[in-house]
Formats: structure tokens, C-alpha cells, sequence
């Protein structure tokens, strides 16, 4: 067996560096784990956990949000929001544009994703459309835009009296829609403010889907051209499964934006709608603690804005598994 060989050359007069135990703390490890473990975790904890923290407790809590004195109250504030009529009525709505926005968006960015990129010909390479970079440019101009400049925007379109949709309509010769109210009617309230989120996200997501659509290999559509499968079936039965991830992300992105609602319904119907159809949660919030001045009461109702939130990423997570949405590692 051979010796191992010294640190040093013999007869250079020095000892051989003593290596200490593997585990021994040295100054340039703590000094490591201080700077980028336990610094990220502070601010971590105080910037992220902290807020956390305190909203149950306030939560718990009388605070009107001017005053420094309060009285805990326990879970009364929860007890109140169940029989709460008009909270419950922001709660489904909320639910609704949760389920609504994110699918309709996630089916009309991927069917645009997948046309500019390999919904072509059917002789050649994989390819898009005619002008697919064109298309692809301009539908990502209104997620440039700022959700409260596109709220106000559709509001004036959907204006009743000098509305640029009801001008259209009744010129086309669809005379009852003159002076219609389309943010003004139980009926059309929701489903109006939906498309307009969906307009402004559709872009983003399908720019996003265009990139994942990159990464799997063109051999694959080439497999499933030469198999006779069309358009729509290839997006369903090759495209979808493949980039399952990405759309699982987008789902859960979508849904946070779809229950933080608050800038698109303050900017189309500030004061929660028509018999407050289009009332969401935030907004709710929002009028409790700075118009009612009841902080204590509106922090309850951020708690379970946050609860359903993750309840949602949750259920996105379950759902991917059951239908056997997995990594390369097997795991989701």
C-alpha cells in the first residue's frame, strides 16, 4: 500500500498542514452560514412569518385601526363573517373567478400558443401559422399594461350611454343593446369583468406556453402528424400532457391573481356591482377596514382570503397528482 503523500516537499523545513474533523466549526463556516443562512432566514422571518403572526392576532381582536387600545375577542370575528350575508356573497364570487378566469385563460393561451408554434402545414417542418411572430407580439401588448389603466379602460368600453361595445352593437343594427348596461345588469355583470382579466392574461400565458411548446422535440409532433392526428389532438393528446408543469404553475398563478381581484372589480364596478354580483373578497376587505373602520373585522377576512388561497394551490397540486401530472423524478 502506498504512503500518502505529505503536504509539503521533504526538507522544505515545514510541517504538514493538520487537517481538523470534518465537522469542526471553522471561522469561514460560520461566518458562511451567518451571511447567507441566517440572514435570508431573519428577514424571512420578520418581513414574511412576522405579518403573518400578527394578522391572527389582530384578527382576534376589536382594533378599529386608529386607535391603540383594543380588546381580544377571541374567535368572534369568524363567528360573525359565517353569518355574514354580504361576505359570503364576496366569498363565492371570489371562488367563481378562481375557477373561471384561470381556465378560460389557460385554454385560449394554450390553443394561441399552440398555433403559432406547431399548428402549420402539414408538409414540412413543425412550424406555426403565417405570422405567427406578429400574433404573437401583439397579443402580449395587454399584460404590458397596468390593471388598473385596463380596468378603467373597459369601463368606459362597456359605458352604457357613449360605450365603444354599445356603439358597435347598434350600429351593426343590434338595437337593444342601446344605452345596455353591461356592468349595471345581475345577468352580465361577472361575466364582463371576467373577460376582461382574461383578455389582459391571455398574452402573458401564451408567450409562457410558447416556451414550454420549444422545448419538447419536433419529433415527437412529426410522430403524431405522420399518426393522422390533427390540430386539436395534438394539442390534447401531445402538447398538453408534456408541458403539464408549466400549466400547472399557471393555474396556480392565475388563481391567486383571480381571488386578489381588487384591481380589476375597484376599477369596473367600485362599489361591488348589482346586488353586489361582482363583489370579491378584497374589496370587502377593503371597505371594512377603511370605511367601517373595523381592522380587527377585515383582518379576519384576510385570514381566510389567505386560507382559501393555499386551499386552491392545494387542490391544483392533488388534482395534477390524480391525473398523474409527475416530474421525471416521480415525484409531482
Amino acid at each position: 500500500m502506498t504512503a500518502p503523500v505529505p503536504a509539503v516537499a521533504p526538507g522544505s523545513g515545514r510541517k504538514p498542514k493538520a487537517r481538523g474533523p470534518r465537522g469542526r466549526l471553522t471561522f469561514d463556516r460560520v461566518s458562511f452560514m451567518v451571511v447567507f443562512l441566517g440572514l435570508p432566514l431573519a428577514l424571512f422571518l420578520v418581513f414574511v412569518i412576522s405579518p403573518f403572526v400578527q394578522a391572527l392576532y389582530y384578527a382576534m381582536t376589536d382594533w378599529s385601526g386608529f386607535s391603540p387600545n383594543f380588546n381580544f375577542i377571541g374567535f368572534s370575528n369568524y363567528t360573525k363573517l359565517a353569518q355574514d350575508d354580504i361576505f359570503r356573497r364576496s366569498v363565492l364570487n371570489s371562488v367563481l373567478l378562481a375557477i373561471v378566469v384561470p381556465f378560460a385563460t389557460i385554454v385560449i393561451a394554450l390553443l394561441f400558443a399552440s398555433l403559432v408554434t406547431v399548428a402549420g402545414g402539414a408538409s414540412g417542418g413543425i412550424r406555426g401559422l403565417r405570422g405567427s411572430s406578429f400574433y404573437r407580439v401583439v397579443s402580449f401588448f395587454p399584460y404590458t399594461v397596468p390593471a388598473i389603466v385596463i380596468g378603467i379602460i373597459w369601463a368606459q368600453v362597456y359605458d352604457p350611454q357613449a360605450g365603444l361595445l354599445n356603439g358597435i352593437l347598434t350600429a351593426v343594427g343590434l338595437e337593444k343593446f342601446k344605452s345596455f348596461a353591461w356592468l349595471g345588469e345581475v345577468a352580465t355583470a361577472m361575466p364582463a369583468s371576467m373577460f376582461v382579466m382574461v383578455w389582459a392574461f391571455v398574452g402573458f400565458y401564451t408567450v409562457l406556453f410558447v416556451a414550454a411548446i420549444k422545448g419538447v422535440p419536433a419529433e415527437i409532433y412529426e410522430a403524431a402528424r405522420l399518426d393522422g392526428a390533427g390540430r386539436l389532438r395534438t394539442i390534447w393528446s401531445v402538447t398538453l400532457p408534456l408541458i403539464r408543469d408549466n400549466v400547472q404553475t399557471a393555474w396556480i398563478y392565475l388563481g391567486i391573481a383571480a381571488l386578489d381581484a381588487f384591481v380589476w372589480m375597484q376599477a369596473l364596478n367600485p362599489f361591488g356591482g348589482p346586488n353586489n354580483s361582482t363583489l370579491v373578497m378584497p374589496q370587502e376587505l377593503f371597505n371594512t377596514a377603511f370605511a367601517k373602520g373595523q381592522f380587527g373585522y377585515a383582518t379576519a377576512m384576510g385570514v381566510v382570503l389567505a386560507l382559501i388561497t393555499l386551499l386552491f394551490a392545494a387542490c391544483v397540486f392533488l388534482v395534477n397528482r390524480l391525473t398523474g401530472g409527475r416530474d421525471e423524478g416521480g415525484r409531482l
